[in-house]
């Protein structure tokens, strides 16, 4: 019995995550994710009536028709959080495999969301829930186990599968944060138990391995989001935020600063409603009373035009639209397109890092442009990353102890700069280290 390391997507990008391990004659598929520029497809944007054929051509969703040679049983669709470039193509390709879907609660909610507003394909697999610290059979010869991660979404894990050649750990996305916000601490207990377990590869994020030092922990992300907006605490102006809507600890945050500088929060967008929302009714978080989310168009101008009536120094707007996407909310405010305009001395606070890919960054340039040019005060940076960095990644294969690393999650300049970290730690490049195109197959003996 072999394992084989399938690259179908995220291994020459940010985005479109999708890893494929084959245990001889039976395989694991973990994650089916978007990548979110290539359409501009964003958090506000509807990808159910796309088909799946024109989304791979156009590099959207992983090309998975290098699966069709498979003849063994696909024993299940793993998926380690609920951001879009994980789970965003699960709604047009897993109909293709007769197996399960498995993800934490919080996960598991938002797939079965995807699924439904999903117009092209029908999509019967069955959705199973696995909390962090516990275990699936999928086959005799494999077992799943979620490890409890820290990452910028609720409920994320490290997934991890044991076979009888040894243990293969799914790496993407985690931070080990020692004082989260919200929920637990990664486990690393349990990482550090993995080394005397055998673990055979480790496929690992390479997405901030090029930034020197450790992530700080969004508890330090909590006070630049305070000190921040404190800035307005006693002015008449606007404040809007823009931060990723799935990112419920950040938002509890700019909550809780909203509360006490006496201005209601207003939540603004088809994705806060539904990460915020499902949150919320998950008891993963709680709101206060006065808190508003207004998914849909209608009730997005309706609260606008409120809010122009009352004055806006009564409100905090919580809106998506942090890397400049066309068509997201904080870009109709620039453009001027929305009952409610930008005015001069507005704050503009970016609570996120831009993707870095050529578009995104036009994209916000473009935003930024037009926000000084109406006057507003613009505070970019307010955040720290869900992704580990060069150290919290040595810390990671430390304590793991892997006998292959695969980098995965970023283009080849991460890819690299992962690969230069493992030989730092006495890996061998090509022996022991891969990188991996999408398209191609690792086979550990």
């Amino acid at each position: 019995m072999d394992i084989g390391i399938k690259a179908i997507g995220g291994y020459e990008e940010v985005g479109k995550n999708m890893t494929a391990v084959r245990v001889g004659d039976e395989m694991v598929i973990f994650d089916m994710g978007l990548h979110l520029d290539r359409v501009q497809i964003h958090e506000e944007t509807q990808t159910e009536r796309m088909h799946s054929l024109d989304l791979i051509d156009i590099g959207a969703i992983p090309d998975d028709t290098i699966l069709n040679s498979f003849n063994g049983d696909v024993v299940g669709i793993v998926c380690s959080h609920g951001h879009l470039d994980h789970v965003g193509a699960i709604s047009k390709l897993a109909h293709r495999y007769d197996a399960p879907i498995i993800a934490t609660p919080f996960t598991a909610e938002i797939i079965k969301k995807e699924i439904r507003s999903e117009v092209k394909f029908k999509v019967d697999n069955p959705v199973y829930e696995l909390e962090a610290g516990q275990h699936y059979l999928l086959s005799p010869d494999i077992e799943l186990e979620f490890i409890r991660t820290q990452h910028s979404i609720p409920d994320c894990v490290l997934p991890v599968i044991h076979t009888p050649k040894g243990a293969v750990l799914y790496g993407l996305d985690f931070k080990l944060d020692r004082r989260p916000v919200l929920g637990e601490e990664t486990d690393v207990k349990r990482l550090k138990e993995l080394s005397d377990e055998n673990v055979v590869a480790a496929i690992v994020d390479s997405t901030n391995v090029m930034d020197e030092g450790k992530t700080p922990s969004e508890s330090i992300a909590r006070e630049m989001v305070w000190d921040t907006l404190h800035e307005a605490e006693n002015e008449d102006v606007g404040v809007f935020v823009t931060t990723f809507s799935s990112h419920i600890a950040r938002i509890k945050s700019i909550i809780e600063a909203a509360e006490e500088m006496d201005r209601r929060p207003v939540l603004l967008g088809r994705s806060m409603e539904r990460y915020t929302g499902t949150a919320e009714e998950m008891g993963i978080v709680s709101l206060p009373d006065n808190v508003g989310i207004y998914g849909t168009p209608q009730g997005r101008d309706q609260i606008l035009r409120k809010i122009k009536k009352e004055g806006r120094e009564n409100y905090l707007i919580i809106c998506t639209g942090h890397q400049g996407e066309p068509g997201a909310t904080l870009t109709r405010l620039a453009d001027g397109t929305l009952p409610l305009k930008i005015n001069e001395k507005d704050h503009v606070v970016f609570s996120a890092k831009v993707i870095p890919n050529p578009l995104t960054r036009a994209n916000r340039y473009s935003l930024e442009t037009k926000l000084k040019m109406q006057g507003a005060r613009l505070f970019k940076e307010v955040h720290v990353s869900g992704h580990g960095s060069k150290q919290d990644n040595y810390d990671l294969i430390d304590m793991v102890q892997p006998d292959h690393i695969i980098p995965a999650h970023g283009d080849l300049n991460m890819n690299s700069a992962y690969a230069e970290l493992a030989e730092s730690m006495g890996y061998c490049f090509s022996e022991d280290v891969h990188i991996l195109r999408n398209g191609q197959e690792l086979v550990l003996g």
